[in-house]
């Protein structure tokens, strides 16, 4: 079992002194409101002084069970030693000299490490950036270079980033792009499967494929698309699993059209849905595949990995930037790979998906107001409807989310109507706090339905 012997700075377990938010937190808010940009907005009220496994300490002593991960970043814990000893070593060493000036190992062996553990057996290349944004824009510059095409199809509900052409990418408006255009042109947008709000509840995921299909021939021709852009599990939409058959099906129609089919697996990989990928499920190999997120223990960066004859086909400097790849984030990522394989993180999360669906399958019988319960590994969600129907209850979802953390429980919320909780753990989070959060979030949602 992954984490039966692992050994912890703070001891695993939820503790609230008082006052909630505590005066030291709140001393920082105020300072902080003369300094920090209103759009800059945070979900918890408190300041984190540690935080280790699956806890948060703040600056008043509260521990705070972990189960939102930095948004699925911290998956090894957000100290974990062996990824802050190689951090340490490497700074010792040197901080930056910038790939493109000055290259070095551990970049090469990282990307080594990557082409393997990505689905394929084909030839491959790889190239590192900063952020989950970043990766996406450049598979999408990738894309436009190899096939001479400008058209790009993203889906309902996505998620892909904040950049000009990221939050064009990105379906919902608000917060991610009111106001804030125009956004760069030549994307399409398509119908996602979205098994639960379905008109046809007996779609299967490739009718709904065909569907997409369908609309991307008759609205831009599918000798025009460059790229098609797809979360196999979309995120901040509210961590939807299309149906079965629907990734294949757009994957396979992308190959006979001489679509780039871009995976975005920011969000999704690294273990977090019970396999290195969520692609591997359902036997998807991507022409490219953008990661950022779970790859360095909290460090920044990002990449994309994908078909040679592709990201090949870029001239050289058309890919880069200065940070890219940066020594001591490459030295955390070599580190948090290794403890991802031997701590068996993958099974680990397969492990946390069973006590979730245990805990809430028969919630959900219990009570009118979950509509869906959904997810892979530990990446999982409840969908929130007003009882009787499935009209998205964002209110219900916002007051259940601010009661578990009233208990010590960070739940995040997401979804495109803003009624989904989402839990992403630490996967190395123990037994206990995973069954005291699911015991909390439970009892919570009892009260409030």
């Amino acid at each position: 079992m992954a984490n039966a012997t692992a050994e912890f700075r703070i001891e695993q377990q939820r503790k609230l002194t008082g006052a909630f938010p505590g005066p030291k937190s709140q001393e920082l808010a105020a300072r902080r409101s003369q300094v920090i940009s209103a759009g800059v907005s945070s979900t918890l009220p408190v300041y984190v002084e540690d935080a280790d496994g699956g806890i948060i300490l703040d600056v008043d002593g509260n521990q705070i069970i972990d189960m939102g991960a930095g948004i699925a970043v911290t998956t090894v814990g957000a100290s974990h030693p062996k990824v802050a000893a190689a951090v340490a070593a490497q700074t010792q060493r040197f901080n930056h000299t910038c790939f493109m000036i000055t290259p070095y190992e551990g970049y090469v062996e990282l990307a080594e490490k990557i082409i393997k553990l990505s689905p394929g057996d084909h030839e491959k290349r790889v190239a590192f950036f900063n952020s989950g944004s970043e990766a996406v824009e450049n598979a999408v510059k990738v894309a436009r270079l190899a096939t001479g095409r400008s058209a790009v199809v993203a889906f309902d509900h996505a998620y892909h980033g904040r950049t000009n052409l990221t939050m064009g990418l990105t379906a919902k408006a608000a917060p991610y792009k009111k106001g804030m255009g125009p956004t760069a042109p030549e994307i399409y947008r398509m119908p996602m499967s979205y098994p639960f709000r379905e008109e046809n509840p007996n779609i299967s995921g490739k009718e709904a494929a065909e569907r997409a299909i369908l609309s991307m021939e008759k609205q831009i021709g599918g000798d025009e698309i460059a790229a098609i852009v797809i979360e196999p599990i979309q995120g901040e939409g509210g961590f939807i699993v299309p149906a079965e058959g629907f990734l294949p099906r757009i994957a396979e129609w992308a190959k006979e059209k001489g679509i780039v089919f871009v995976a975005d697996e920011v969000q999704s990989g690294f273990c977090r849905t019970g396999a290195w990928f969520a692609s591997e499920h359902e036997g998807v190999v991507p022409d490219i595949m953008t990661m950022a997120k779970g790859i360095a223990g909290g460090l920044p960066l990002s990449g994309i990995v994908g078909r040679a004859d592709l990201l090949d086909a870029v001239h050289p400097g058309g890919l880069g930037g200065t940070y890219g790849g940066n020594p001591v984030a490459v030295a955390a990522a070599l580190a948090t790979l290794e403890v991802m394989e031997e701590e068996g993180l993958s099974e680990r999360a397969r492990v946390i998906e069973k006590k979730f669906f245990d805990a809430l399958l028969p919630l959900q019988k219990e009570v009118q107001t979950i509509g869906d319960v959904r997810g892979r590994g530990a990446m999982l969600a409840i969908e929130f409807v007003k009882a009787g129907g499935k009209e998205p209850d964002a209110d219900l979802t916002k007051k259940i989310a601010a009661d578990c953390l009233a208990e010590g429980v960070l739940i995040l919320t997401c979804g495109t109507f803003g009624n989904v909780i989402r839990l992403l753990p630490p996967l190395v989070m123990t037994d206990a706090l995973v069954d005291d959060a699911l015991s909390v979030l439970t009892d919570v949602i009892r009260k409030n339905s």
